[in-house]
Order: C-alpha cells, then sequence, then structure tokens
C-alpha cells in the first residue's frame, strides 16, 4: 500500500477537519488508496502557520473539543486512510487548502485509523501488508 508523510497539524486537518488537498512541489500519477503518515517532526512556526491558515474552516473547535496541542498531536506514524483522486495543477485551485503554486493530491473517502508507528519516507512510499490493520469497507 502507498502512504505520504505529511507534517502536523495538516495530517490532522485532513484526517479529522475536512482538509481535502495535500500541497507538493511535486506531480503525482498515482490514484488509489493511500495512508496518511503523521511526520515526526513539527515545529512551532509550522504548527502556527497551519493554525492560521486553517482560520475559517471550523478546525480550531475541533481540534479544542479533541484536547490536542503541539505537544499532545500524535507524530510519527499513521494516523488515518485515504483515496488519492487526483492531482490538480498549480493553476487550477479546486479548493481553499489548495495553496498558490503547489499540485494539490486531491483527496476523498478519508478515514482515521488507530495510530500505528512507523517511520515516514519523502514521496510516495510503500507499506509492507500487515503494519496497519485497515478498517472494513462501509456498507450501503
Amino acid at each position: 500500500m502507498k502512504a505520504i508523510s505529511i507534517r502536523q497539524p495538516w495530517a490532522w486537518l485532513i484526517v479529522h477537519a475536512g482538509k481535502d488537498i495535500e500541497n507538493r512541489t511535486w506531480p503525482t500519477r498515482y490514484r488509489g488508496p493511500v495512508l496518511i503518515h503523521a511526520a515526526k517532526g513539527m515545529t512551532r512556526e509550522e504548527w502556527e502557520d497551519a493554525w492560521t491558515f486553517a482560520q475559517g474552516t471550523g478546525a480550531s473547535p475541533k481540534a479544542i473539543a479533541a484536547g490536542i496541542t503541539r505537544d499532545t498531536i500524535e507524530r510519527g506514524g499513521f494516523v488515518g486512510i485515504a483515496e488519492l483522486i487526483d492531482c490538480v495543477m498549480p493553476a487550477r485551485r479546486v479548493s481553499s487548502w489548495h495553496m498558490d503554486g503547489c499540485f494539490g493530491f486531491k483527496l476523498a473517502n478519508v478515514r482515521p485509523l488507530p495510530f500505528t508507528p512507523y517511520k515516514g519516507a519523502l514521496g510516495l512510499f510503500d507499506v509492507p501488508q500487515g503494519i496497519v490493520t485497515l478498517p472494513e469497507p462501509a456498507h450501503g
């Protein structure tokens, strides 16, 4: 399975607050399931910049209700799964989460997973089968 490592709190915003675009400087042709890995590293400035960018999205009350802080947010492991359904060109913004000048990895069907510690990697990386217990598909 493929995975992508994302610094916090961006990974949390994807899994819990409706962030539907992951911004990257590089494109991908990959489409399909992708594990969301919360990177181990995070500076105070990254934390503050992310919350400044997320103002007005409704994410802050969700974070407060969940009790997350810069010191308690999960890092260094898998926190969710999503479908990577498109890679949007930098000039074609499709979401308020899409930053100028970046390729936007369009995500859908995002679901949280129990935290599983795991070392991240650059780019889309492969994760051996059995590392993460995936939820049963929804029926309906």
